[in-house]
């Protein structure tokens, strides 16, 4: 499938670590407030972008959702697939903007996704993906950090390193360290010890921090109604979550 210059990180593309990015993740209870809002606007058909490891797809899937997930990193979506076993969703493996033709009623970005789009070209192109699979009236809801909060001044080893004890792998050790900071793009490395081999695994990411005018104009370039912008409950005061729409009923 093409692409747009957004290749996934190693964290997601290595099969060995995204064996282990679910039990590092923790609890994921982010992603309460998407499924509050798959509610919210009553929809029975979800377009997840960046899926991942398949977590709320297939969370959305069990509810009786029709899901459709893509991602560009077929490491994280084999662990997704080994995970859905009950309501099958269909996973895409590829970038945004070579979706097949969908009318779907909702669709996401969660966690960092919208920010991996480094290119305000990259950036344009998926949201203009997005609004070719909404049906007609659909939302697309996504998050983004507020960069006037500085979120990577915490990314540091003293408050990011712990020790996980993952089944069939053993104790894991992580840490991130922040490598640059050329606003509007923070650039940072997970570093992941794994106790009973000694193997130390790597992955490096940068994301950009887009203010909110300028996120509004890449939105309405893309055809898109920017309906609301709302606070991320688990990350109060840190994060905007957009509501947008097609515009067409």
């Amino acid at each position: 499938m093409a692409t747009v210059g957004v290749l996934p990180d190693p964290i997601f593309a290595d099969p060995r670590l995204a064996r282990i990015y679910d039990p590092l993740d923790g609890d994921r209870s982010d992603l309460d407030a998407y499924r509050a809002m798959v509610d919210e606007f009553g929809a029975r058909s979800v377009l997840d972008v960046g899926c991942g490891t398949g977590t709320f797809a297939i969370s959305l899937a069990r509810r009786g959702i029709d899901v459709v997930a893509v991602d560009p990193a077929e490491a994280s979506l084999d662990v997704a697939r080994s995970k859905d076993s009950v309501k099958p969703v269909r996973w895409i493996h590829g970038d945004v903007t070579a979706l097949p033709d969908l009318s779907v009623d909702l669709a996401t970005m969660t966690g960092n996704v919208a920010q991996v789009f480094l290119g305000d070209d990259d950036l344009a192109a998926a949201l203009r993906a997005i609004r070719r699979a909404l049906r007609a009236g659909g939302r697309v809801v996504f998050e983004v950090r507020d960069p006037g909060r500085q979120a990577w001044t915490t990314w540091n080893r003293d408050e990011s390193q712990r020790r996980t004890d993952v089944p069939d792998v053993g104790i894991v050790e992580s840490w991130v360290d922040v490598l640059d900071v050329s606003l509007p793009f923070v650039t940072f490395r997970w570093t992941y010890r794994f106790e009973e081999s000694g193997d130390v695994l790597t992955s490096h990411s940068t994301l950009r921090f887009r203010s909110g005018p300028e996120i509004e104009h890449w939105v309405e370039a893309a055809g898109l109604v920017v309906h609301d912008v709302r606070d991320a409950p688990d990350r109060p005061g840190l994060e905007w979550v957009f509501v947008c729409s097609s515009g067409l009923s």
